[in-house]
């Protein structure tokens, strides 16, 4: 066998506009029986929170062109730890784990999907004694050069680091997202004054405060109370999003064409109300019927405003289907993916 190089996972989770494929709904409830883990493929699709089953199929259909390797990590994701393998039809599997630091990075070749299946979902459910049996060996790829401080003044830092609080307690971002807009944010024409390393040393110090953070909450949050509702509105043919696109424009435009083709009607916010939920400011949900009647778009409210409810949250709306519907007041909890 010849062997594969090491995936360049930070290159691969940074990319833009990847697909997200979600599994399961974020609830408490609807995560038992899940992996608390997210899979991302060559294929550009994101599996967040799936079955054993589901990882088992991904793993066995590995080996084409497109679709060689997968790249697992822990949900809240953590930087530098991460289990991933490369598979080509007619060669032997290709297994790597990570635990932080560079010297807890390690390599095994497998000969059968099964033993890749065992080994990554024992790491995912933390068994202890998961990477026993295996002939592991250190990969060794250096230690990289520590990033040089930061040069803003006060003004820059504090606005940079507001802007990565906000989307961080937003929750819908990845890791990898969170530094490409860290390295963006303060750009002006030819001015870049974050690179990317320094992009990165940010966002993994904030993140991993949330994390912290985000260890002492109990019980299902006002976020998954949500998640709960619009999985539910789904399912009864109105097509639900969060954090759907930029503004309203955007989202009016593109709604139509993100659910079922026989939908009766939609409900959404994007990402400016969930800034404004991350503030402290309550959400505002964009709501209507396809067919562009008043009477549908206002049965849409009633179901969307029902559903809620039904979840315990609190909502705003008079009953006219010109008016947004506000959940207020709302507690912006939302547990980190990455």
């Amino acid at each position: 066998m010849t062997k594969s190089p090491p995936i360049d996972v930070t290159k691969l989770l940074s990319e833009e506009h990847r697909p997200v494929l979600i599994s399961a709904p974020a609830s408490r409830v609807s995560m038992v029986g899940m992996l608390a883990i997210t899979v991302h493929t060559e294929d550009d699709s994101r599996y967040v929170r799936v079955a054993a089953e589901e990882l088992a199929a991904l793993v066995r259909r590995l080996g084409r062109q497109g679709d060689r390797f997968l790249v697992v990590q822990r949900i809240p994701d953590l930087p530098d730890v991460f289990i991933q393998v490369w598979h080509e039809k007619g060669s032997d599997y290709t297994l790597e784990h990570r635990d932080g630091a560079p010297d807890r990075h390690f390599q095994v070749t497998l000969d059968t999907p099964d033993l890749v299946i065992a080994a990554i979902t024992g790491w995912a459910h933390l068994e202890d004694g998961w990477a026993s049996g295996l002939e592991w060996t250190p990969l060794n790829l250096g230690h990289p050069e520590p990033a040089p401080p930061l040069e803003l003044d006060e003004a820059d830092r504090e606005a940079l680091e507001a802007r990565i609080r906000t989307v961080i307690v937003g929750g819908y971002a990845t890791r990898a997202q969170v530094a490409e807009i860290a390295e963006d944010y303060l750009v002006s024409g030819d001015h870049r004054p974050v690179s990317a390393q320094q992009a990165w040393q940010l966002t993994d110090r904030m993140w991993l405060e949330r994390v912290e953070e985000q260890a002492s909450w109990e019980g299902e949050t006002d976020p998954e109370r949500l998640t709960r509702a619009f999985t539910a509105l789904e399912a009864t043919g109105i097509t639900a999003r969060e954090n759907f696109t930029c503004c309203r424009s955007c989202g009016q435009a593109e709604i139509g064409g993100a659910g079922s083709t026989d939908a009766r009607g939609f409900v959404y916010f994007h990402t400016q109300c969930t800034d404004s939920a991350a503030a402290g400011h309550g959400l505002s949900l964009l709501y209507g019927g396809f067919d562009g009647s008043s009477e549908t778009t206002a049965s849409i409210g009633r179901q969307v405003v029902a559903a809620l409810q039904e979840t315990g949250l609190s909502v705003q709306w008079n009953g006219q289907p010109d008016q947004t519907i506000t959940v207020v007041p709302l507690d912006w909890r939302k547990r980190l993916i990455g």
